[in-house]
């Protein structure tokens, strides 16, 4: 159980801490940084507090207990807009956001993905820009967010060992020539940090009982506590970021659990919303002076959404595979990650091993579908093996968070639209990686190869994107808000692209980086 000492408590008009919006992988890891420094921090939480022994080892309490299900709107021809029309996203609302749900996958960007537009080129529909920072300037962070996160097969740690559904995969790659190991992890291989190694569960998605796999939850956000310097507060609904007349970030107003408008004051304020929910916040806080909504002076807040290019290849065979036992994520094949333009597409995709347990397979496998091939494939589900295919996709300014023009959330608040639409880069990707996908599988003894169509979007990035000019993007290499000086951007939406790879690890890293920029400006008073 974490130790949640939150006796420090920070008044409504105390102008001097650091607000910040969100707990999980951005917002968690930037308010224990700050922390650390002596720098006070409130910590505005939308969610409630489920702890360890609160997780449900049954998948649809769980993800009604831990998943942001307020309502939003779909509109695009992603497939998504007719399978979940209200459901676009799979993230949480709870203390530690989604690094309660995550997997674990805790790979590095390549160095030429930082710098998408000069490696490939300018791509029609799509809005490709380099990044502000590049590799070599993150390196030292991302090493400091692994061992921060006691990610396997770094700073000496071991390899989480591999289960059946690993196995298959491993065999499959050996086939074709891949390499395949249990992949870099944020979750304990052995004791670390006090937090014991992996018990092999299976139920990583519904949050980890043991605490073996990193979460801002038991990490982060209780050793920002015990500092004296950190306040969290649940149930927090933040509703608009205001301004004073020389247009700097003076606060928050938020709903709390009561449905109360409340207004806390700040020094400065740090977004971490995911990539809805940041963007839609900054455009619910327009005003007279920042009437498009704030930090928009490039119009670029809610444009250039990205998911991921996403798909999942299952296979069943005459044996039992019984992938649900064991680490839900913990086999991967980087080899198509590369940039090949041979392939028919720019940038590359991660295979991941992935298994969903038999609820959410019959939700998922094929949405909408019944008769004798379904039945079937949920027959065979014990022998089953399975992986996610997750890929680079394009920026696209249409692709973008907007307010809804009618309806309205609990609080009366706009809700957000999620428009979608996949470029042809994307498509050809897909189909790349399920081709190889049902190889690996083939060469293997597969009986049957399901293509199964992207899921609820779990990684969501752009709407904020960093940029060096003011006018292509929102905020700066720290996640510095161009218009605004103290109000930042500290989550996946300020990626200014998305790169084939899980982003939690460099979203981590980006808030190790931002935390001692900020540090640095508070002491010399430029915010």
């Amino acid at each position: 159980m974490a130790q949640f000492d939150n006796s420090k408590t920070f008044a409504h008009d105390d102008d001097s801490v650091v607000v910040i919006i969100g707990s999980g992988a951005g917002g968690g890891t930037l308010a224990n940084e700050l922390a650390q420094q002596g720098i006070d921090v409130v910590v505005l939480e939308a969610g409630a507090l489920h702890d360890r022994p609160d997780f449900h080892a049954d998948e649809w309490p769980a993800f009604s207990q831990l998943s942001w299900l307020d309502n939003r709107t779909t509109s695009g021809s992603w497939r998504i807009a007719r399978d979940f029309p209200n459901l676009p996203t799979w993230i949480c609302k709870t203390v530690g956001g989604t690094t309660v749900h995550w997997a674990g996958a805790s790979l590095r960007f390549q160095p030429h993905e930082f710098q998408a537009l000069t490696h490939y080129g300018a791509l029609d529909g799509a809005n490709l820009l380099d990044w502000p920072v590049g590799y070599d300037e993150l390196a030292p962070y991302y090493t400091r967010a692994e061992d921060k996160m006691g990610v396997t097969r770094t700073n000496d740690i071991a390899g989480l060992p591999g289960n059946n559904n690993f196995k298959v995969m491993h065999a499959g790659a050996q086939k074709l020539g891949y390499a395949c190991n249990t992949g870099h992890m944020a979750i304990n291989s052995r004791t670390r940090d006090g937090r014991p190694g992996c018990q092999q569960r299976g139920f990583c998605f519904q949050g980890c009982r043991f605490g073996a796999k990193w979460s801002t939850l038991y990490t982060e956000l209780p050793a920002a506590l015990l500092t004296g310097h950190a306040e969290l507060r649940t149930n927090a609904h933040v509703a608009q970021i205001e301004h004073d007349a020389k247009g700097h970030a003076t606060g928050v107003t938020y709903f709390d659990k009561d449905g109360n408008l409340v207004r806390q004051k700040a020094r400065l304020v740090a977004v971490a919303g995911n990539s809805i929910e940041t963007p839609r916040l900054l455009l619910n806080s327009a005003s007279a002076m920042f009437p498009n909504g704030l930090a928009n002076s490039s119009g670029q807040v809610g444009r250039n959404y990205m998911r991921h290019m996403t798909g999942s290849v299952y296979a069943t065979f005459d044996e039992p595979v019984h992938m649900y036992r064991g680490t839900t994520m913990a086999g991967i094949i980087p080899d198509e990650a590369r940039h090949d333009t041979s392939r028919g597409f720019v940038g590359g995709y991660e295979m991941e091993t992935l298994s969903l347990g038999l609820p959410f397979m019959a939700a998922f496998l094929d949405p909408g579908a019944w008769g004798e091939a379904f039945t079937g494939a949920m027959d065979q589900y014990a022998h089953m093996a399975g992986m996610w295919l997750v890929g680079e996709d394009m920026p696209r300014a249409s692709n973008r968070v907007t307010l809804h023009d009618e309806l309205k959330d609990q609080h009366g608040l706009p809700i957000p639209n999620v428009h979608y639409d996949d470029h042809p880069n994307d498509e050809a990707m897909r189909e790349h990686a399920y081709l190889k996908g049902s190889e690996l599988y083939a060469a293997v003894g597969a009986r049957d190869i399901y293509r199964v169509p992207p899921y609820p979007s779990t990684h969501n990035l752009g709407t904020c994107r960093m940029s060096a000019q003011a006018q292509d993007g929102v905020c700066n290499a720290y996640g510095q808000t161009h218009d605004i000086p103290n109000l930042f951007i500290s989550d996946g939406s300020q990626f200014t692209t998305s790169a084939a790879e899980n982003p939690t690890l460099t979203i981590v890293t980006l808030a190790i980086r931002q935390a001692e920029h900020i540090g640095k400006l508070m002491k010399e008073r430029a915010v």
